[in-house]
């Protein structure tokens, strides 16, 4: 007999239908499997995407906070300051820089982030405080620097008027230094001869071969600006060759003219009482006369104050 029934016919029907339900099932379970492996691994690339924006972001908050502190330090060194605590920062801001870059290979972790976000808050508000205080001490700076300028200018202006006053006292000091030089009148000069006897001459002319000694007398004018003090006069007896007599056994010696040494043929050592005194010198040369003219010099304090000639024949 044929097996192939209405009923087998049907069961078989059944069959290939509850296949086909199987398998449609089967494939839409492995749709939504793959659905969901493919929407967790957005999420995960999402995640890593968030993850390294978020840690960039980071890198750039540290290298702006680095940059600023580094400016900070620069304005306190153009100051003259020096500040370590901003020295320190920097090291730490260095630091986290480091460990920050090295979370590119290696886990960023939520709670990594939250301590570098708050490390980045509490530098930032050291930053504005700095910042307050560079402003501050700029400030005072500048007012210091108005206050020494004033200064600076108050002292030039001393400065000139002392200078101002130093040459109007030195001038005032050369002026009563030129009043007050003395002055030799009267300068007279007579020769003595062997036996004492002194003789004078109006035309100052003397005949050599009679000479022993040279006497040079003279009147101190009157000077009421030139203090009453001990002076030295130097008298110099210049011979026609124009040389000085110069005799260390006579009592010469040197003095000084305008910083310059000068040769002396006597001196005498008096105290100037301003009452129109009377000075002499009595010269022995110990030694013959040349012939010519001879000059007389007499000089106090640095000045000529008194010239006369006479002549042996």
């Amino acid at each position: 007999m044929s097996t192939n029934t209405p009923e087998n016919r049907g069961n078989k029907k059944l069959l290939i239908v509850g296949f086909i339900v199987i398998l449609t099932s089967i494939n839409g379970i492995l749709l939504y499997m793959n659905y969901q492996k493919k929407e967790k691994a957005e999420e995960q690339e999402e995640v890593i995407r968030v993850k390294n924006t978020e840690l960039e972001n980071q890198i750039k908050v540290y290298e702006a906070l680095k940059a600023d502190f580094e400016r900070q330090s620069q304005e306190l060194q153009a100051m003259g300051l020096e500040n370590d605590s901003l020295e320190s920062k920097i090291a730490a801001i260095t630091a986290d820089l480091e460990k920050l870059r090295g979370f590119r290979t290696s886990s960023y972790s939520l709670a990594d982030q939250r301590k570098f976000r708050e490390r980045a808050k509490a530098f930032e508000q050291q930053l504005v405080e700095k910042d307050r205080e560079i402003v501050k001490l700029k400030e005072d700076n500048e007012v210091l620097f108005t206050e020494n300028t004033s200064l600076k200018t108050t002292q030039n202006k001393l400065s000139d008027s002392l200078t101002t006053m130093k040459s109007t006292n030195q001038n005032l000091t050369e002026k009563v230094k030129l009043a007050s030089r003395l002055e030799a009148k009267n300068i007279s000069v007579n020769v003595v001869n062997q036996r004492g006897k002194e003789k004078d001459d109006n035309d100052n002319e003397f005949r050599a071969k009679t000479v022993d000694k040279i006497k040079v007398a003279f009147n101190l004018g009157q000077n009421d600006v030139a203090p009453k003090e001990p002076k030295t006069i130097y008298m110099r007896l210049i011979e026609p060759d124009g040389a000085a007599l110069y005799n260390l056994a006579t009592g010469a010696g040197t003095f000084q003219i305008d910083g310059e040494d000068m040769y002396y043929t006597a001196k005498r050592d008096i105290v100037f009482d301003n009452t129109q005194q009377q000075v002499s010198y009595v010269y022995d040369k110990n030694a013959a006369y040349k012939k010519g003219q001879h000059t007389i010099e007499l000089y106090a304090d640095g000045f000529l104050i008194g010239r006369t000639s006479f002549i042996l024949k």
